[in-house]
């Protein structure tokens, strides 16, 4: 094994953290935020891109506030837009660097980190937040800095993390045989896709609730055996 793949929530981070802190984070202060950077020029971009989705897909044409109710809707909906995304990055990078925010990482991750750097390990994040996500939520995690452990970030910008394509993607990126790279994830799904590409895998369960498969299993980052 060179490379291991890593996935974040549910997997490295509690699911609750994401819900119960990061999205409310973002939803109470996301209007203000709009308000106060206006005139800056990716908060512009977000605000286009959003009002040309609702024209899209809904004929509307938006004004920045009713662009940032939208912005709103999809938090609750938990919609993957590439604007929220891009703007909830944003509003919490303040919280992160405020100390408002800790990003929440299970304690078994990191001694095992460690370890794999030691053997000479690869790693890599893919999750479905943003790549500034990731790396905010490990730079300011509840157990220190492990941005620099990983040398690669995916998001969805490579592609769904349920299909074939994206797995394919990431290793024609990486340039590694495919057979070396381990995809750790709690989801049946995205396991499932990774191993039509080659890769190994395993799956986390760390809740009961876990829709399970024919995948290895670890109920932690301990109990993993590269």
């Amino acid at each position: 094994m060179k490379y291991i793949l890593t996935d974040v929530e549910g997997t490295t981070t509690s699911i609750s953290f994401v819900h119960n802190t990061l999205f409310p984070f973002a939803k109470e202060r996301l209007k203000a935020y709009v308000a106060k950077k206006l005139n800056d020029t990716e908060v512009k971009n977000i605000l286009m891109q959003t009002k040309k989705t609702a024209l899209d897909e809904n004929h509307k044409t938006l004004t920045d506030i009713e662009a940032a109710d939208l912005l709103i809707h999809w938090i609750d909906t938990d919609r993957k837009h590439p604007a929220l995304k891009a703007l909830q990055g944003m509003i919490w990078e303040e919280g992160y660097k405020s100390g408002e925010i800790k990003g929440h990482v299970y304690e078994d991750v990191p001694k095992v980190l460690e370890a794999w750097k030691k053997q000479g390990l690869i790693m890599g994040v893919y999750s479905s937040g943003s790549v500034q996500a990731q790396k905010l939520i490990f730079e300011f995690s509840t157990e220190g800095n492990l941005k620099s452990f990983f040398k690669d970030n995916f998001d969805t910008e490579i592609g769904n993390k349920k299909e074939v394509s994206s797995y394919k993607n990431i290793v024609e990126q990486l340039k590694i045989p495919v057979e070396e790279i381990l995809f750790l994830s709690d989801i049946k799904e995205e396991l499932d896709a990774a191993r039509t590409v080659g890769m190994k895998t395993i799956q986390l369960v760390r809740q009961h609730n876990v829709v399970t498969g024919d995948h290895a299993t670890a109920k932690d980052f301990s109990e993993i055996k590269i």
